[in-house]
């Protein structure tokens, strides 16, 4: 009789070992979504790029803080605007940009709120906000027209560039290594819990980008481990022209792609495109 009362006790147990995951998962989504990291891990001294510190007031209670890094060649008049991942800052995405930067361009980096010398704290309108102030800076503080701006950006980062790109006017827009929405991710990642009715952040990113008409290029790798390679497939298949599609390799953080001609001269392309063109004529 006792083995069969602690037998029904399994059952029971197992509910709510479940429901407290729900809870904690409801609860702790912020910092799934957001890992903000105060300090930086390198300078961009350290890599060889000379770098102009930039403070964006947005509001009272929030500034944002980037680097901006000038394109050595004074006739290019083009810029990436980088917008990075969830995790860390942008000291650690300097590879990033000496690569975007060794290509010719002007590069300009930016935390969201709460993320390195950032103040205010992250949230999904929040993130958007942060990237409309960093495009509009370039054009008005330093004077770059909408279209020598081209918007990169890499995993949640790939979120808010697709959202800041149907915001504004600019000349491109690169999506890397990022996911359809919050939902369809976080359902990957936790297949047992009805994560789409707990979440609370939607980065829809597979229904605005089906209405953006500016150059598109989107890079995955099928060996991404944390966002699956066919989430990359989606938002390219359902992407409005003009478009283009590279295959990375490699995990999610690597960057082995970096040696591979296909990803350069595709990057170049978006980038440089209309100014090729034009030179050619």
């Amino acid at each position: 009789m006792k083995v069969l009362k602690m037998l029904m006790w399994i059952p029971l147990g197992l509910v709510g070992v479940y429901l407290a995951i729900m809870f904690y998962i409801y609860f702790n989504q912020d910092k799934m979504v957001f890992y903000p990291i105060e300090d930086f891990s390198m300078l961009p001294s350290q890599v060889g790029l000379t770098y102009e510190d930039v403070e964006i007031k947005i509001d009272e209670s929030v500034t944002i803080h980037g680097w901006f890094f000038p394109s050595d060649d004074s006739t290019n008049s083009k810029v990436v605007l980088l917008c990075h991942g969830n995790a860390g800052n942008i000291s650690n995405r300097l590879e990033t940009a000496k690569y975007l930067h060794d290509l010719g361009v002007a590069v300009f980096m930016f935390d969201y709120r709460e993320y390195g010398k950032s103040t205010g704290q992250a949230t999904e309108e929040g993130v958007y906000l942060d990237g409309v102030a960093s495009f509009n800076w370039l054009t008005e503080s330093k004077k770059y027209n909408d279209q020598d701006i081209v918007i990169f950006g890499r995993s949640l980062g790939g979120a808010v560039a697709i959202e800041l790109a149907g915001r504004v006017h600019s000349g491109g827009l690169v999506v890397e290594s990022s996911f359809t929405t919050v939902g369809d991710l976080g359902q990957k990642l936790f297949p047992f819990f009805p994560i789409k009715s707990l979440i609370r952040y939607s980065f829809n990113s597979v229904e605005k980008i089906a209405k953006l008409h500016v150059r598109k290029l989107i890079t995955h790798s099928p060996d991404d481990e944390l966002i699956p390679f066919a989430m990359g497939e989606k938002l390219f298949a359902v992407a409005a022209e003009p478009k283009q599609f590279v295959r990375l390799s490699g995990g999610h953080n690597s960057r082995t792609y970096f040696e591979d001609s296909e990803y350069k001269s595709a990057l170049n392309e978006l980038i440089f495109g209309d100014s090729q063109e034009k030179s050619d004529e």
